[in-house]
């Protein structure tokens, strides 16, 4: 298996994302309904859609990748999905500043992406937001990294610790968001965020093992 990811793979998998949100549009809305505003699938397709419309031509780097798709889902997602995504991928642009991008720089980039996240939305791990999908994930993702895995065995690893998070999310009440108006009542609901964040690693997951 390729011990390197290039900027056409990073392009594959910002249009596989796109593809399973939309697929998984009306389930992200339900859970949303359920404890939110009803619009995280609707917004995010369109985002994304938005985002797969300026793709075009291959970028010339990850970084410029990146900052295409972070800049799009900003200005394009209604709610918080927009900036806390748009942060996501706008942080992990300057941490792939090499065109070698392998297991290590791009678990850094994804790290750095979750960081950001943690910094505009104040959110921490059990609050029952995308954090929770997203910080076992990047976690996941160094392990298997610092012991030799391959970017498509490291994208495996982190996909499977986003799914066990997003599934905690059931039990937790929320503290953050518009959930967290809910109180009590806010448990017994899958996160809409943690599910939207696996669905991101698991594309990854999917785009590199076709890659491999």
């Amino acid at each position: 298996m390729s011990a390197a990811v290039s900027t056409d793979d990073l392009v594959a998998w910002v249009r596989a994302f796109r593809d399973t949100v939309q697929q998984h549009k009306d389930e992200l809305t339900r859970l949303d309904s359920e404890i939110g505003d009803a619009d995280h699938g609707s917004n995010m397709a369109r985002g994304l859609d938005a985002v797969v419309a300026k793709l075009g031509e291959t970028p010339a780097s990850a970084a410029e990748l990146f900052k295409t798709v972070g800049m799009t889902l900003v200005s394009s997602v209604g709610g918080a999905s927009g900036p806390l995504y748009g942060t996501l991928f706008l942080r992990m642009g300057p941490a792939l500043s090499s065109d070698e991008v392998d297991a290590a720089s791009l678990g850094a980039a994804l790290r750095a992406g979750v960081d950001g996240v943690v910094a505009r939305g104040k959110a921490e791990l059990g609050d029952k937001t995308m954090i929770d999908a997203l910080s076992p994930a990047v976690d996941a993702w160094d392990a298997a990294a610092g012991d030799g895995a391959t970017p498509a065995e490291a994208a495996r690893a982190a996909a499977e610790a986003a799914a066990r998070g997003r599934d905690a999310t059931e039990p937790l009440v929320a503290r953050k968001g518009r959930a967290s108006y809910l109180g009590e009542r806010s448990a017994g609901h899958l996160d809409p965020g943690a599910t939207s964040a696996t669905l991101l690693l698991e594309a990854l997951r999917d785009t590199l093992a076709g890659a491999a």
